[in-house]
């Protein structure tokens, strides 16, 4: 009598995390503290000084440190919940979910410090530009700080599954969202400054609001190309690049794809169900060793029927 084979050879885990996931984790962790610092502080300046740029600065800084904990707790979340069998498979996208909303908290922003800013532009109030120069420099530095933190190897190393192993490079869109952020804060505290110096020394007062106008269009773009690749995922967008590569390993003239389906599942995975029509001496387990050089596949379905 032959003995089944036992399911657990077979089985295999739905983790998709990337492969920097808890170190990103982290470093998202120390830019959430410094940008909630910062932030306290630019707000106050602003209102103090009455500079419409640190003011602004300062509640893009609140956004974004809101969006920023947002990006932590998606970290956590997708770590927490990695081997619960809720999500089929895994939880790997929970950050481009983050991502996403980051996009439209950003998107927001934009729409915020642009709309104050030409109210400002016509309605000019009074700066005091020495204090709210010396602010906005503290908050460029920290700025620069957190994105020498958010700048490193964003996770550029594979997943191995059982299927299929190796290296690609992809983003992690949760971290990509954090560094956004604090890019768009850098941009506007250099903005400030140079709004502020030159109403200091050269009395142009308009260019303070002129500034946040500018500003708030580099972010909204930003805002734009995030949620764009963020949605594609959200979506299950085709990955072109690996159902091209599929497609020419398997191009034979004994196996012909009836359907394919590839979506990502995690910042460097990439799930793939494959339709096969082929002849009784290609195998199941044929397919998956034609398709093994393709190095972003961590988890593959085969589909096979005999011609």
């Amino acid at each position: 009598m032959t003995q089944a084979p036992q399911a657990s050879r077979f089985s295999h885990d739905h983790v998709f995390l990337g492969a920097s996931h808890d170190e990103n984790a982290r470093r998202t962790l120390w830019v959430v503290a410094l940008t909630f610092v910062m932030m306290i502080g630019e707000i106050a300046a602003g209102y103090i000084t009455g500079s419409m740029a640190l003011l602004a600065d300062g509640f893009h800084m609140a956004t974004h440190a809101g969006a920023l904990g947002i990006a932590a707790a998606a970290y956590g979340f997708a770590r927490r919940n990695a081997n619960n069998a809720r999500y089929s498979f895994g939880t790997g996208k929970v950050g481009d979910l983050a991502g996403f909303a980051s996009a439209m908290v950003l998107g927001l922003v934009a729409i915020g410090i642009a709309g104050e800013s030409v109210f400002r532009l016509f309605q000019p109030t009074t700066v005091a530009f020495t204090e709210a120069t010396v602010i906005a420099v503290v908050g460029l530095a920290v700025n620069i700080v957190s994105a020498f933190l958010l700048a490193g190897d964003h996770g550029h190393h594979g997943h191995d599954h059982g299927h299929s192993h190796g290296h690609h490079h992809h983003h992690d869109n949760n971290l990509r969202s954090a560094y956004v952020h604090v890019l768009a804060d850098a941009l506007t505290s250099v903005l400030a400054i140079a709004a502020l110096l030159a109403g200091r020394y050269l009395g142009w007062v308009w260019l303070d609001p002129v500034m946040g106008i500018v500003g708030a269009t580099v972010i909204a773009k930003w805002a734009v190309g995030l949620m764009r690749d963020s949605a594609a995922v959200l979506l299950d967008v085709t990955d072109a690049h690996v159902a091209d590569e599929i497609r020419e390993l398997l191009k034979s003239d004994d196996v012909r794809i009836s359907d394919l389906h590839v979506w990502q599942v995690g910042p460097q995975a990439r799930a793939a169900i494959v339709s096969v029509v082929a002849p009784a001496n290609v195998s199941a387990d044929t397919i998956r060793e034609r398709l093994a050089p393709v190095h972003e596949l961590s988890h593959l379905t085969v589909e096979y029927r005999t011609a």
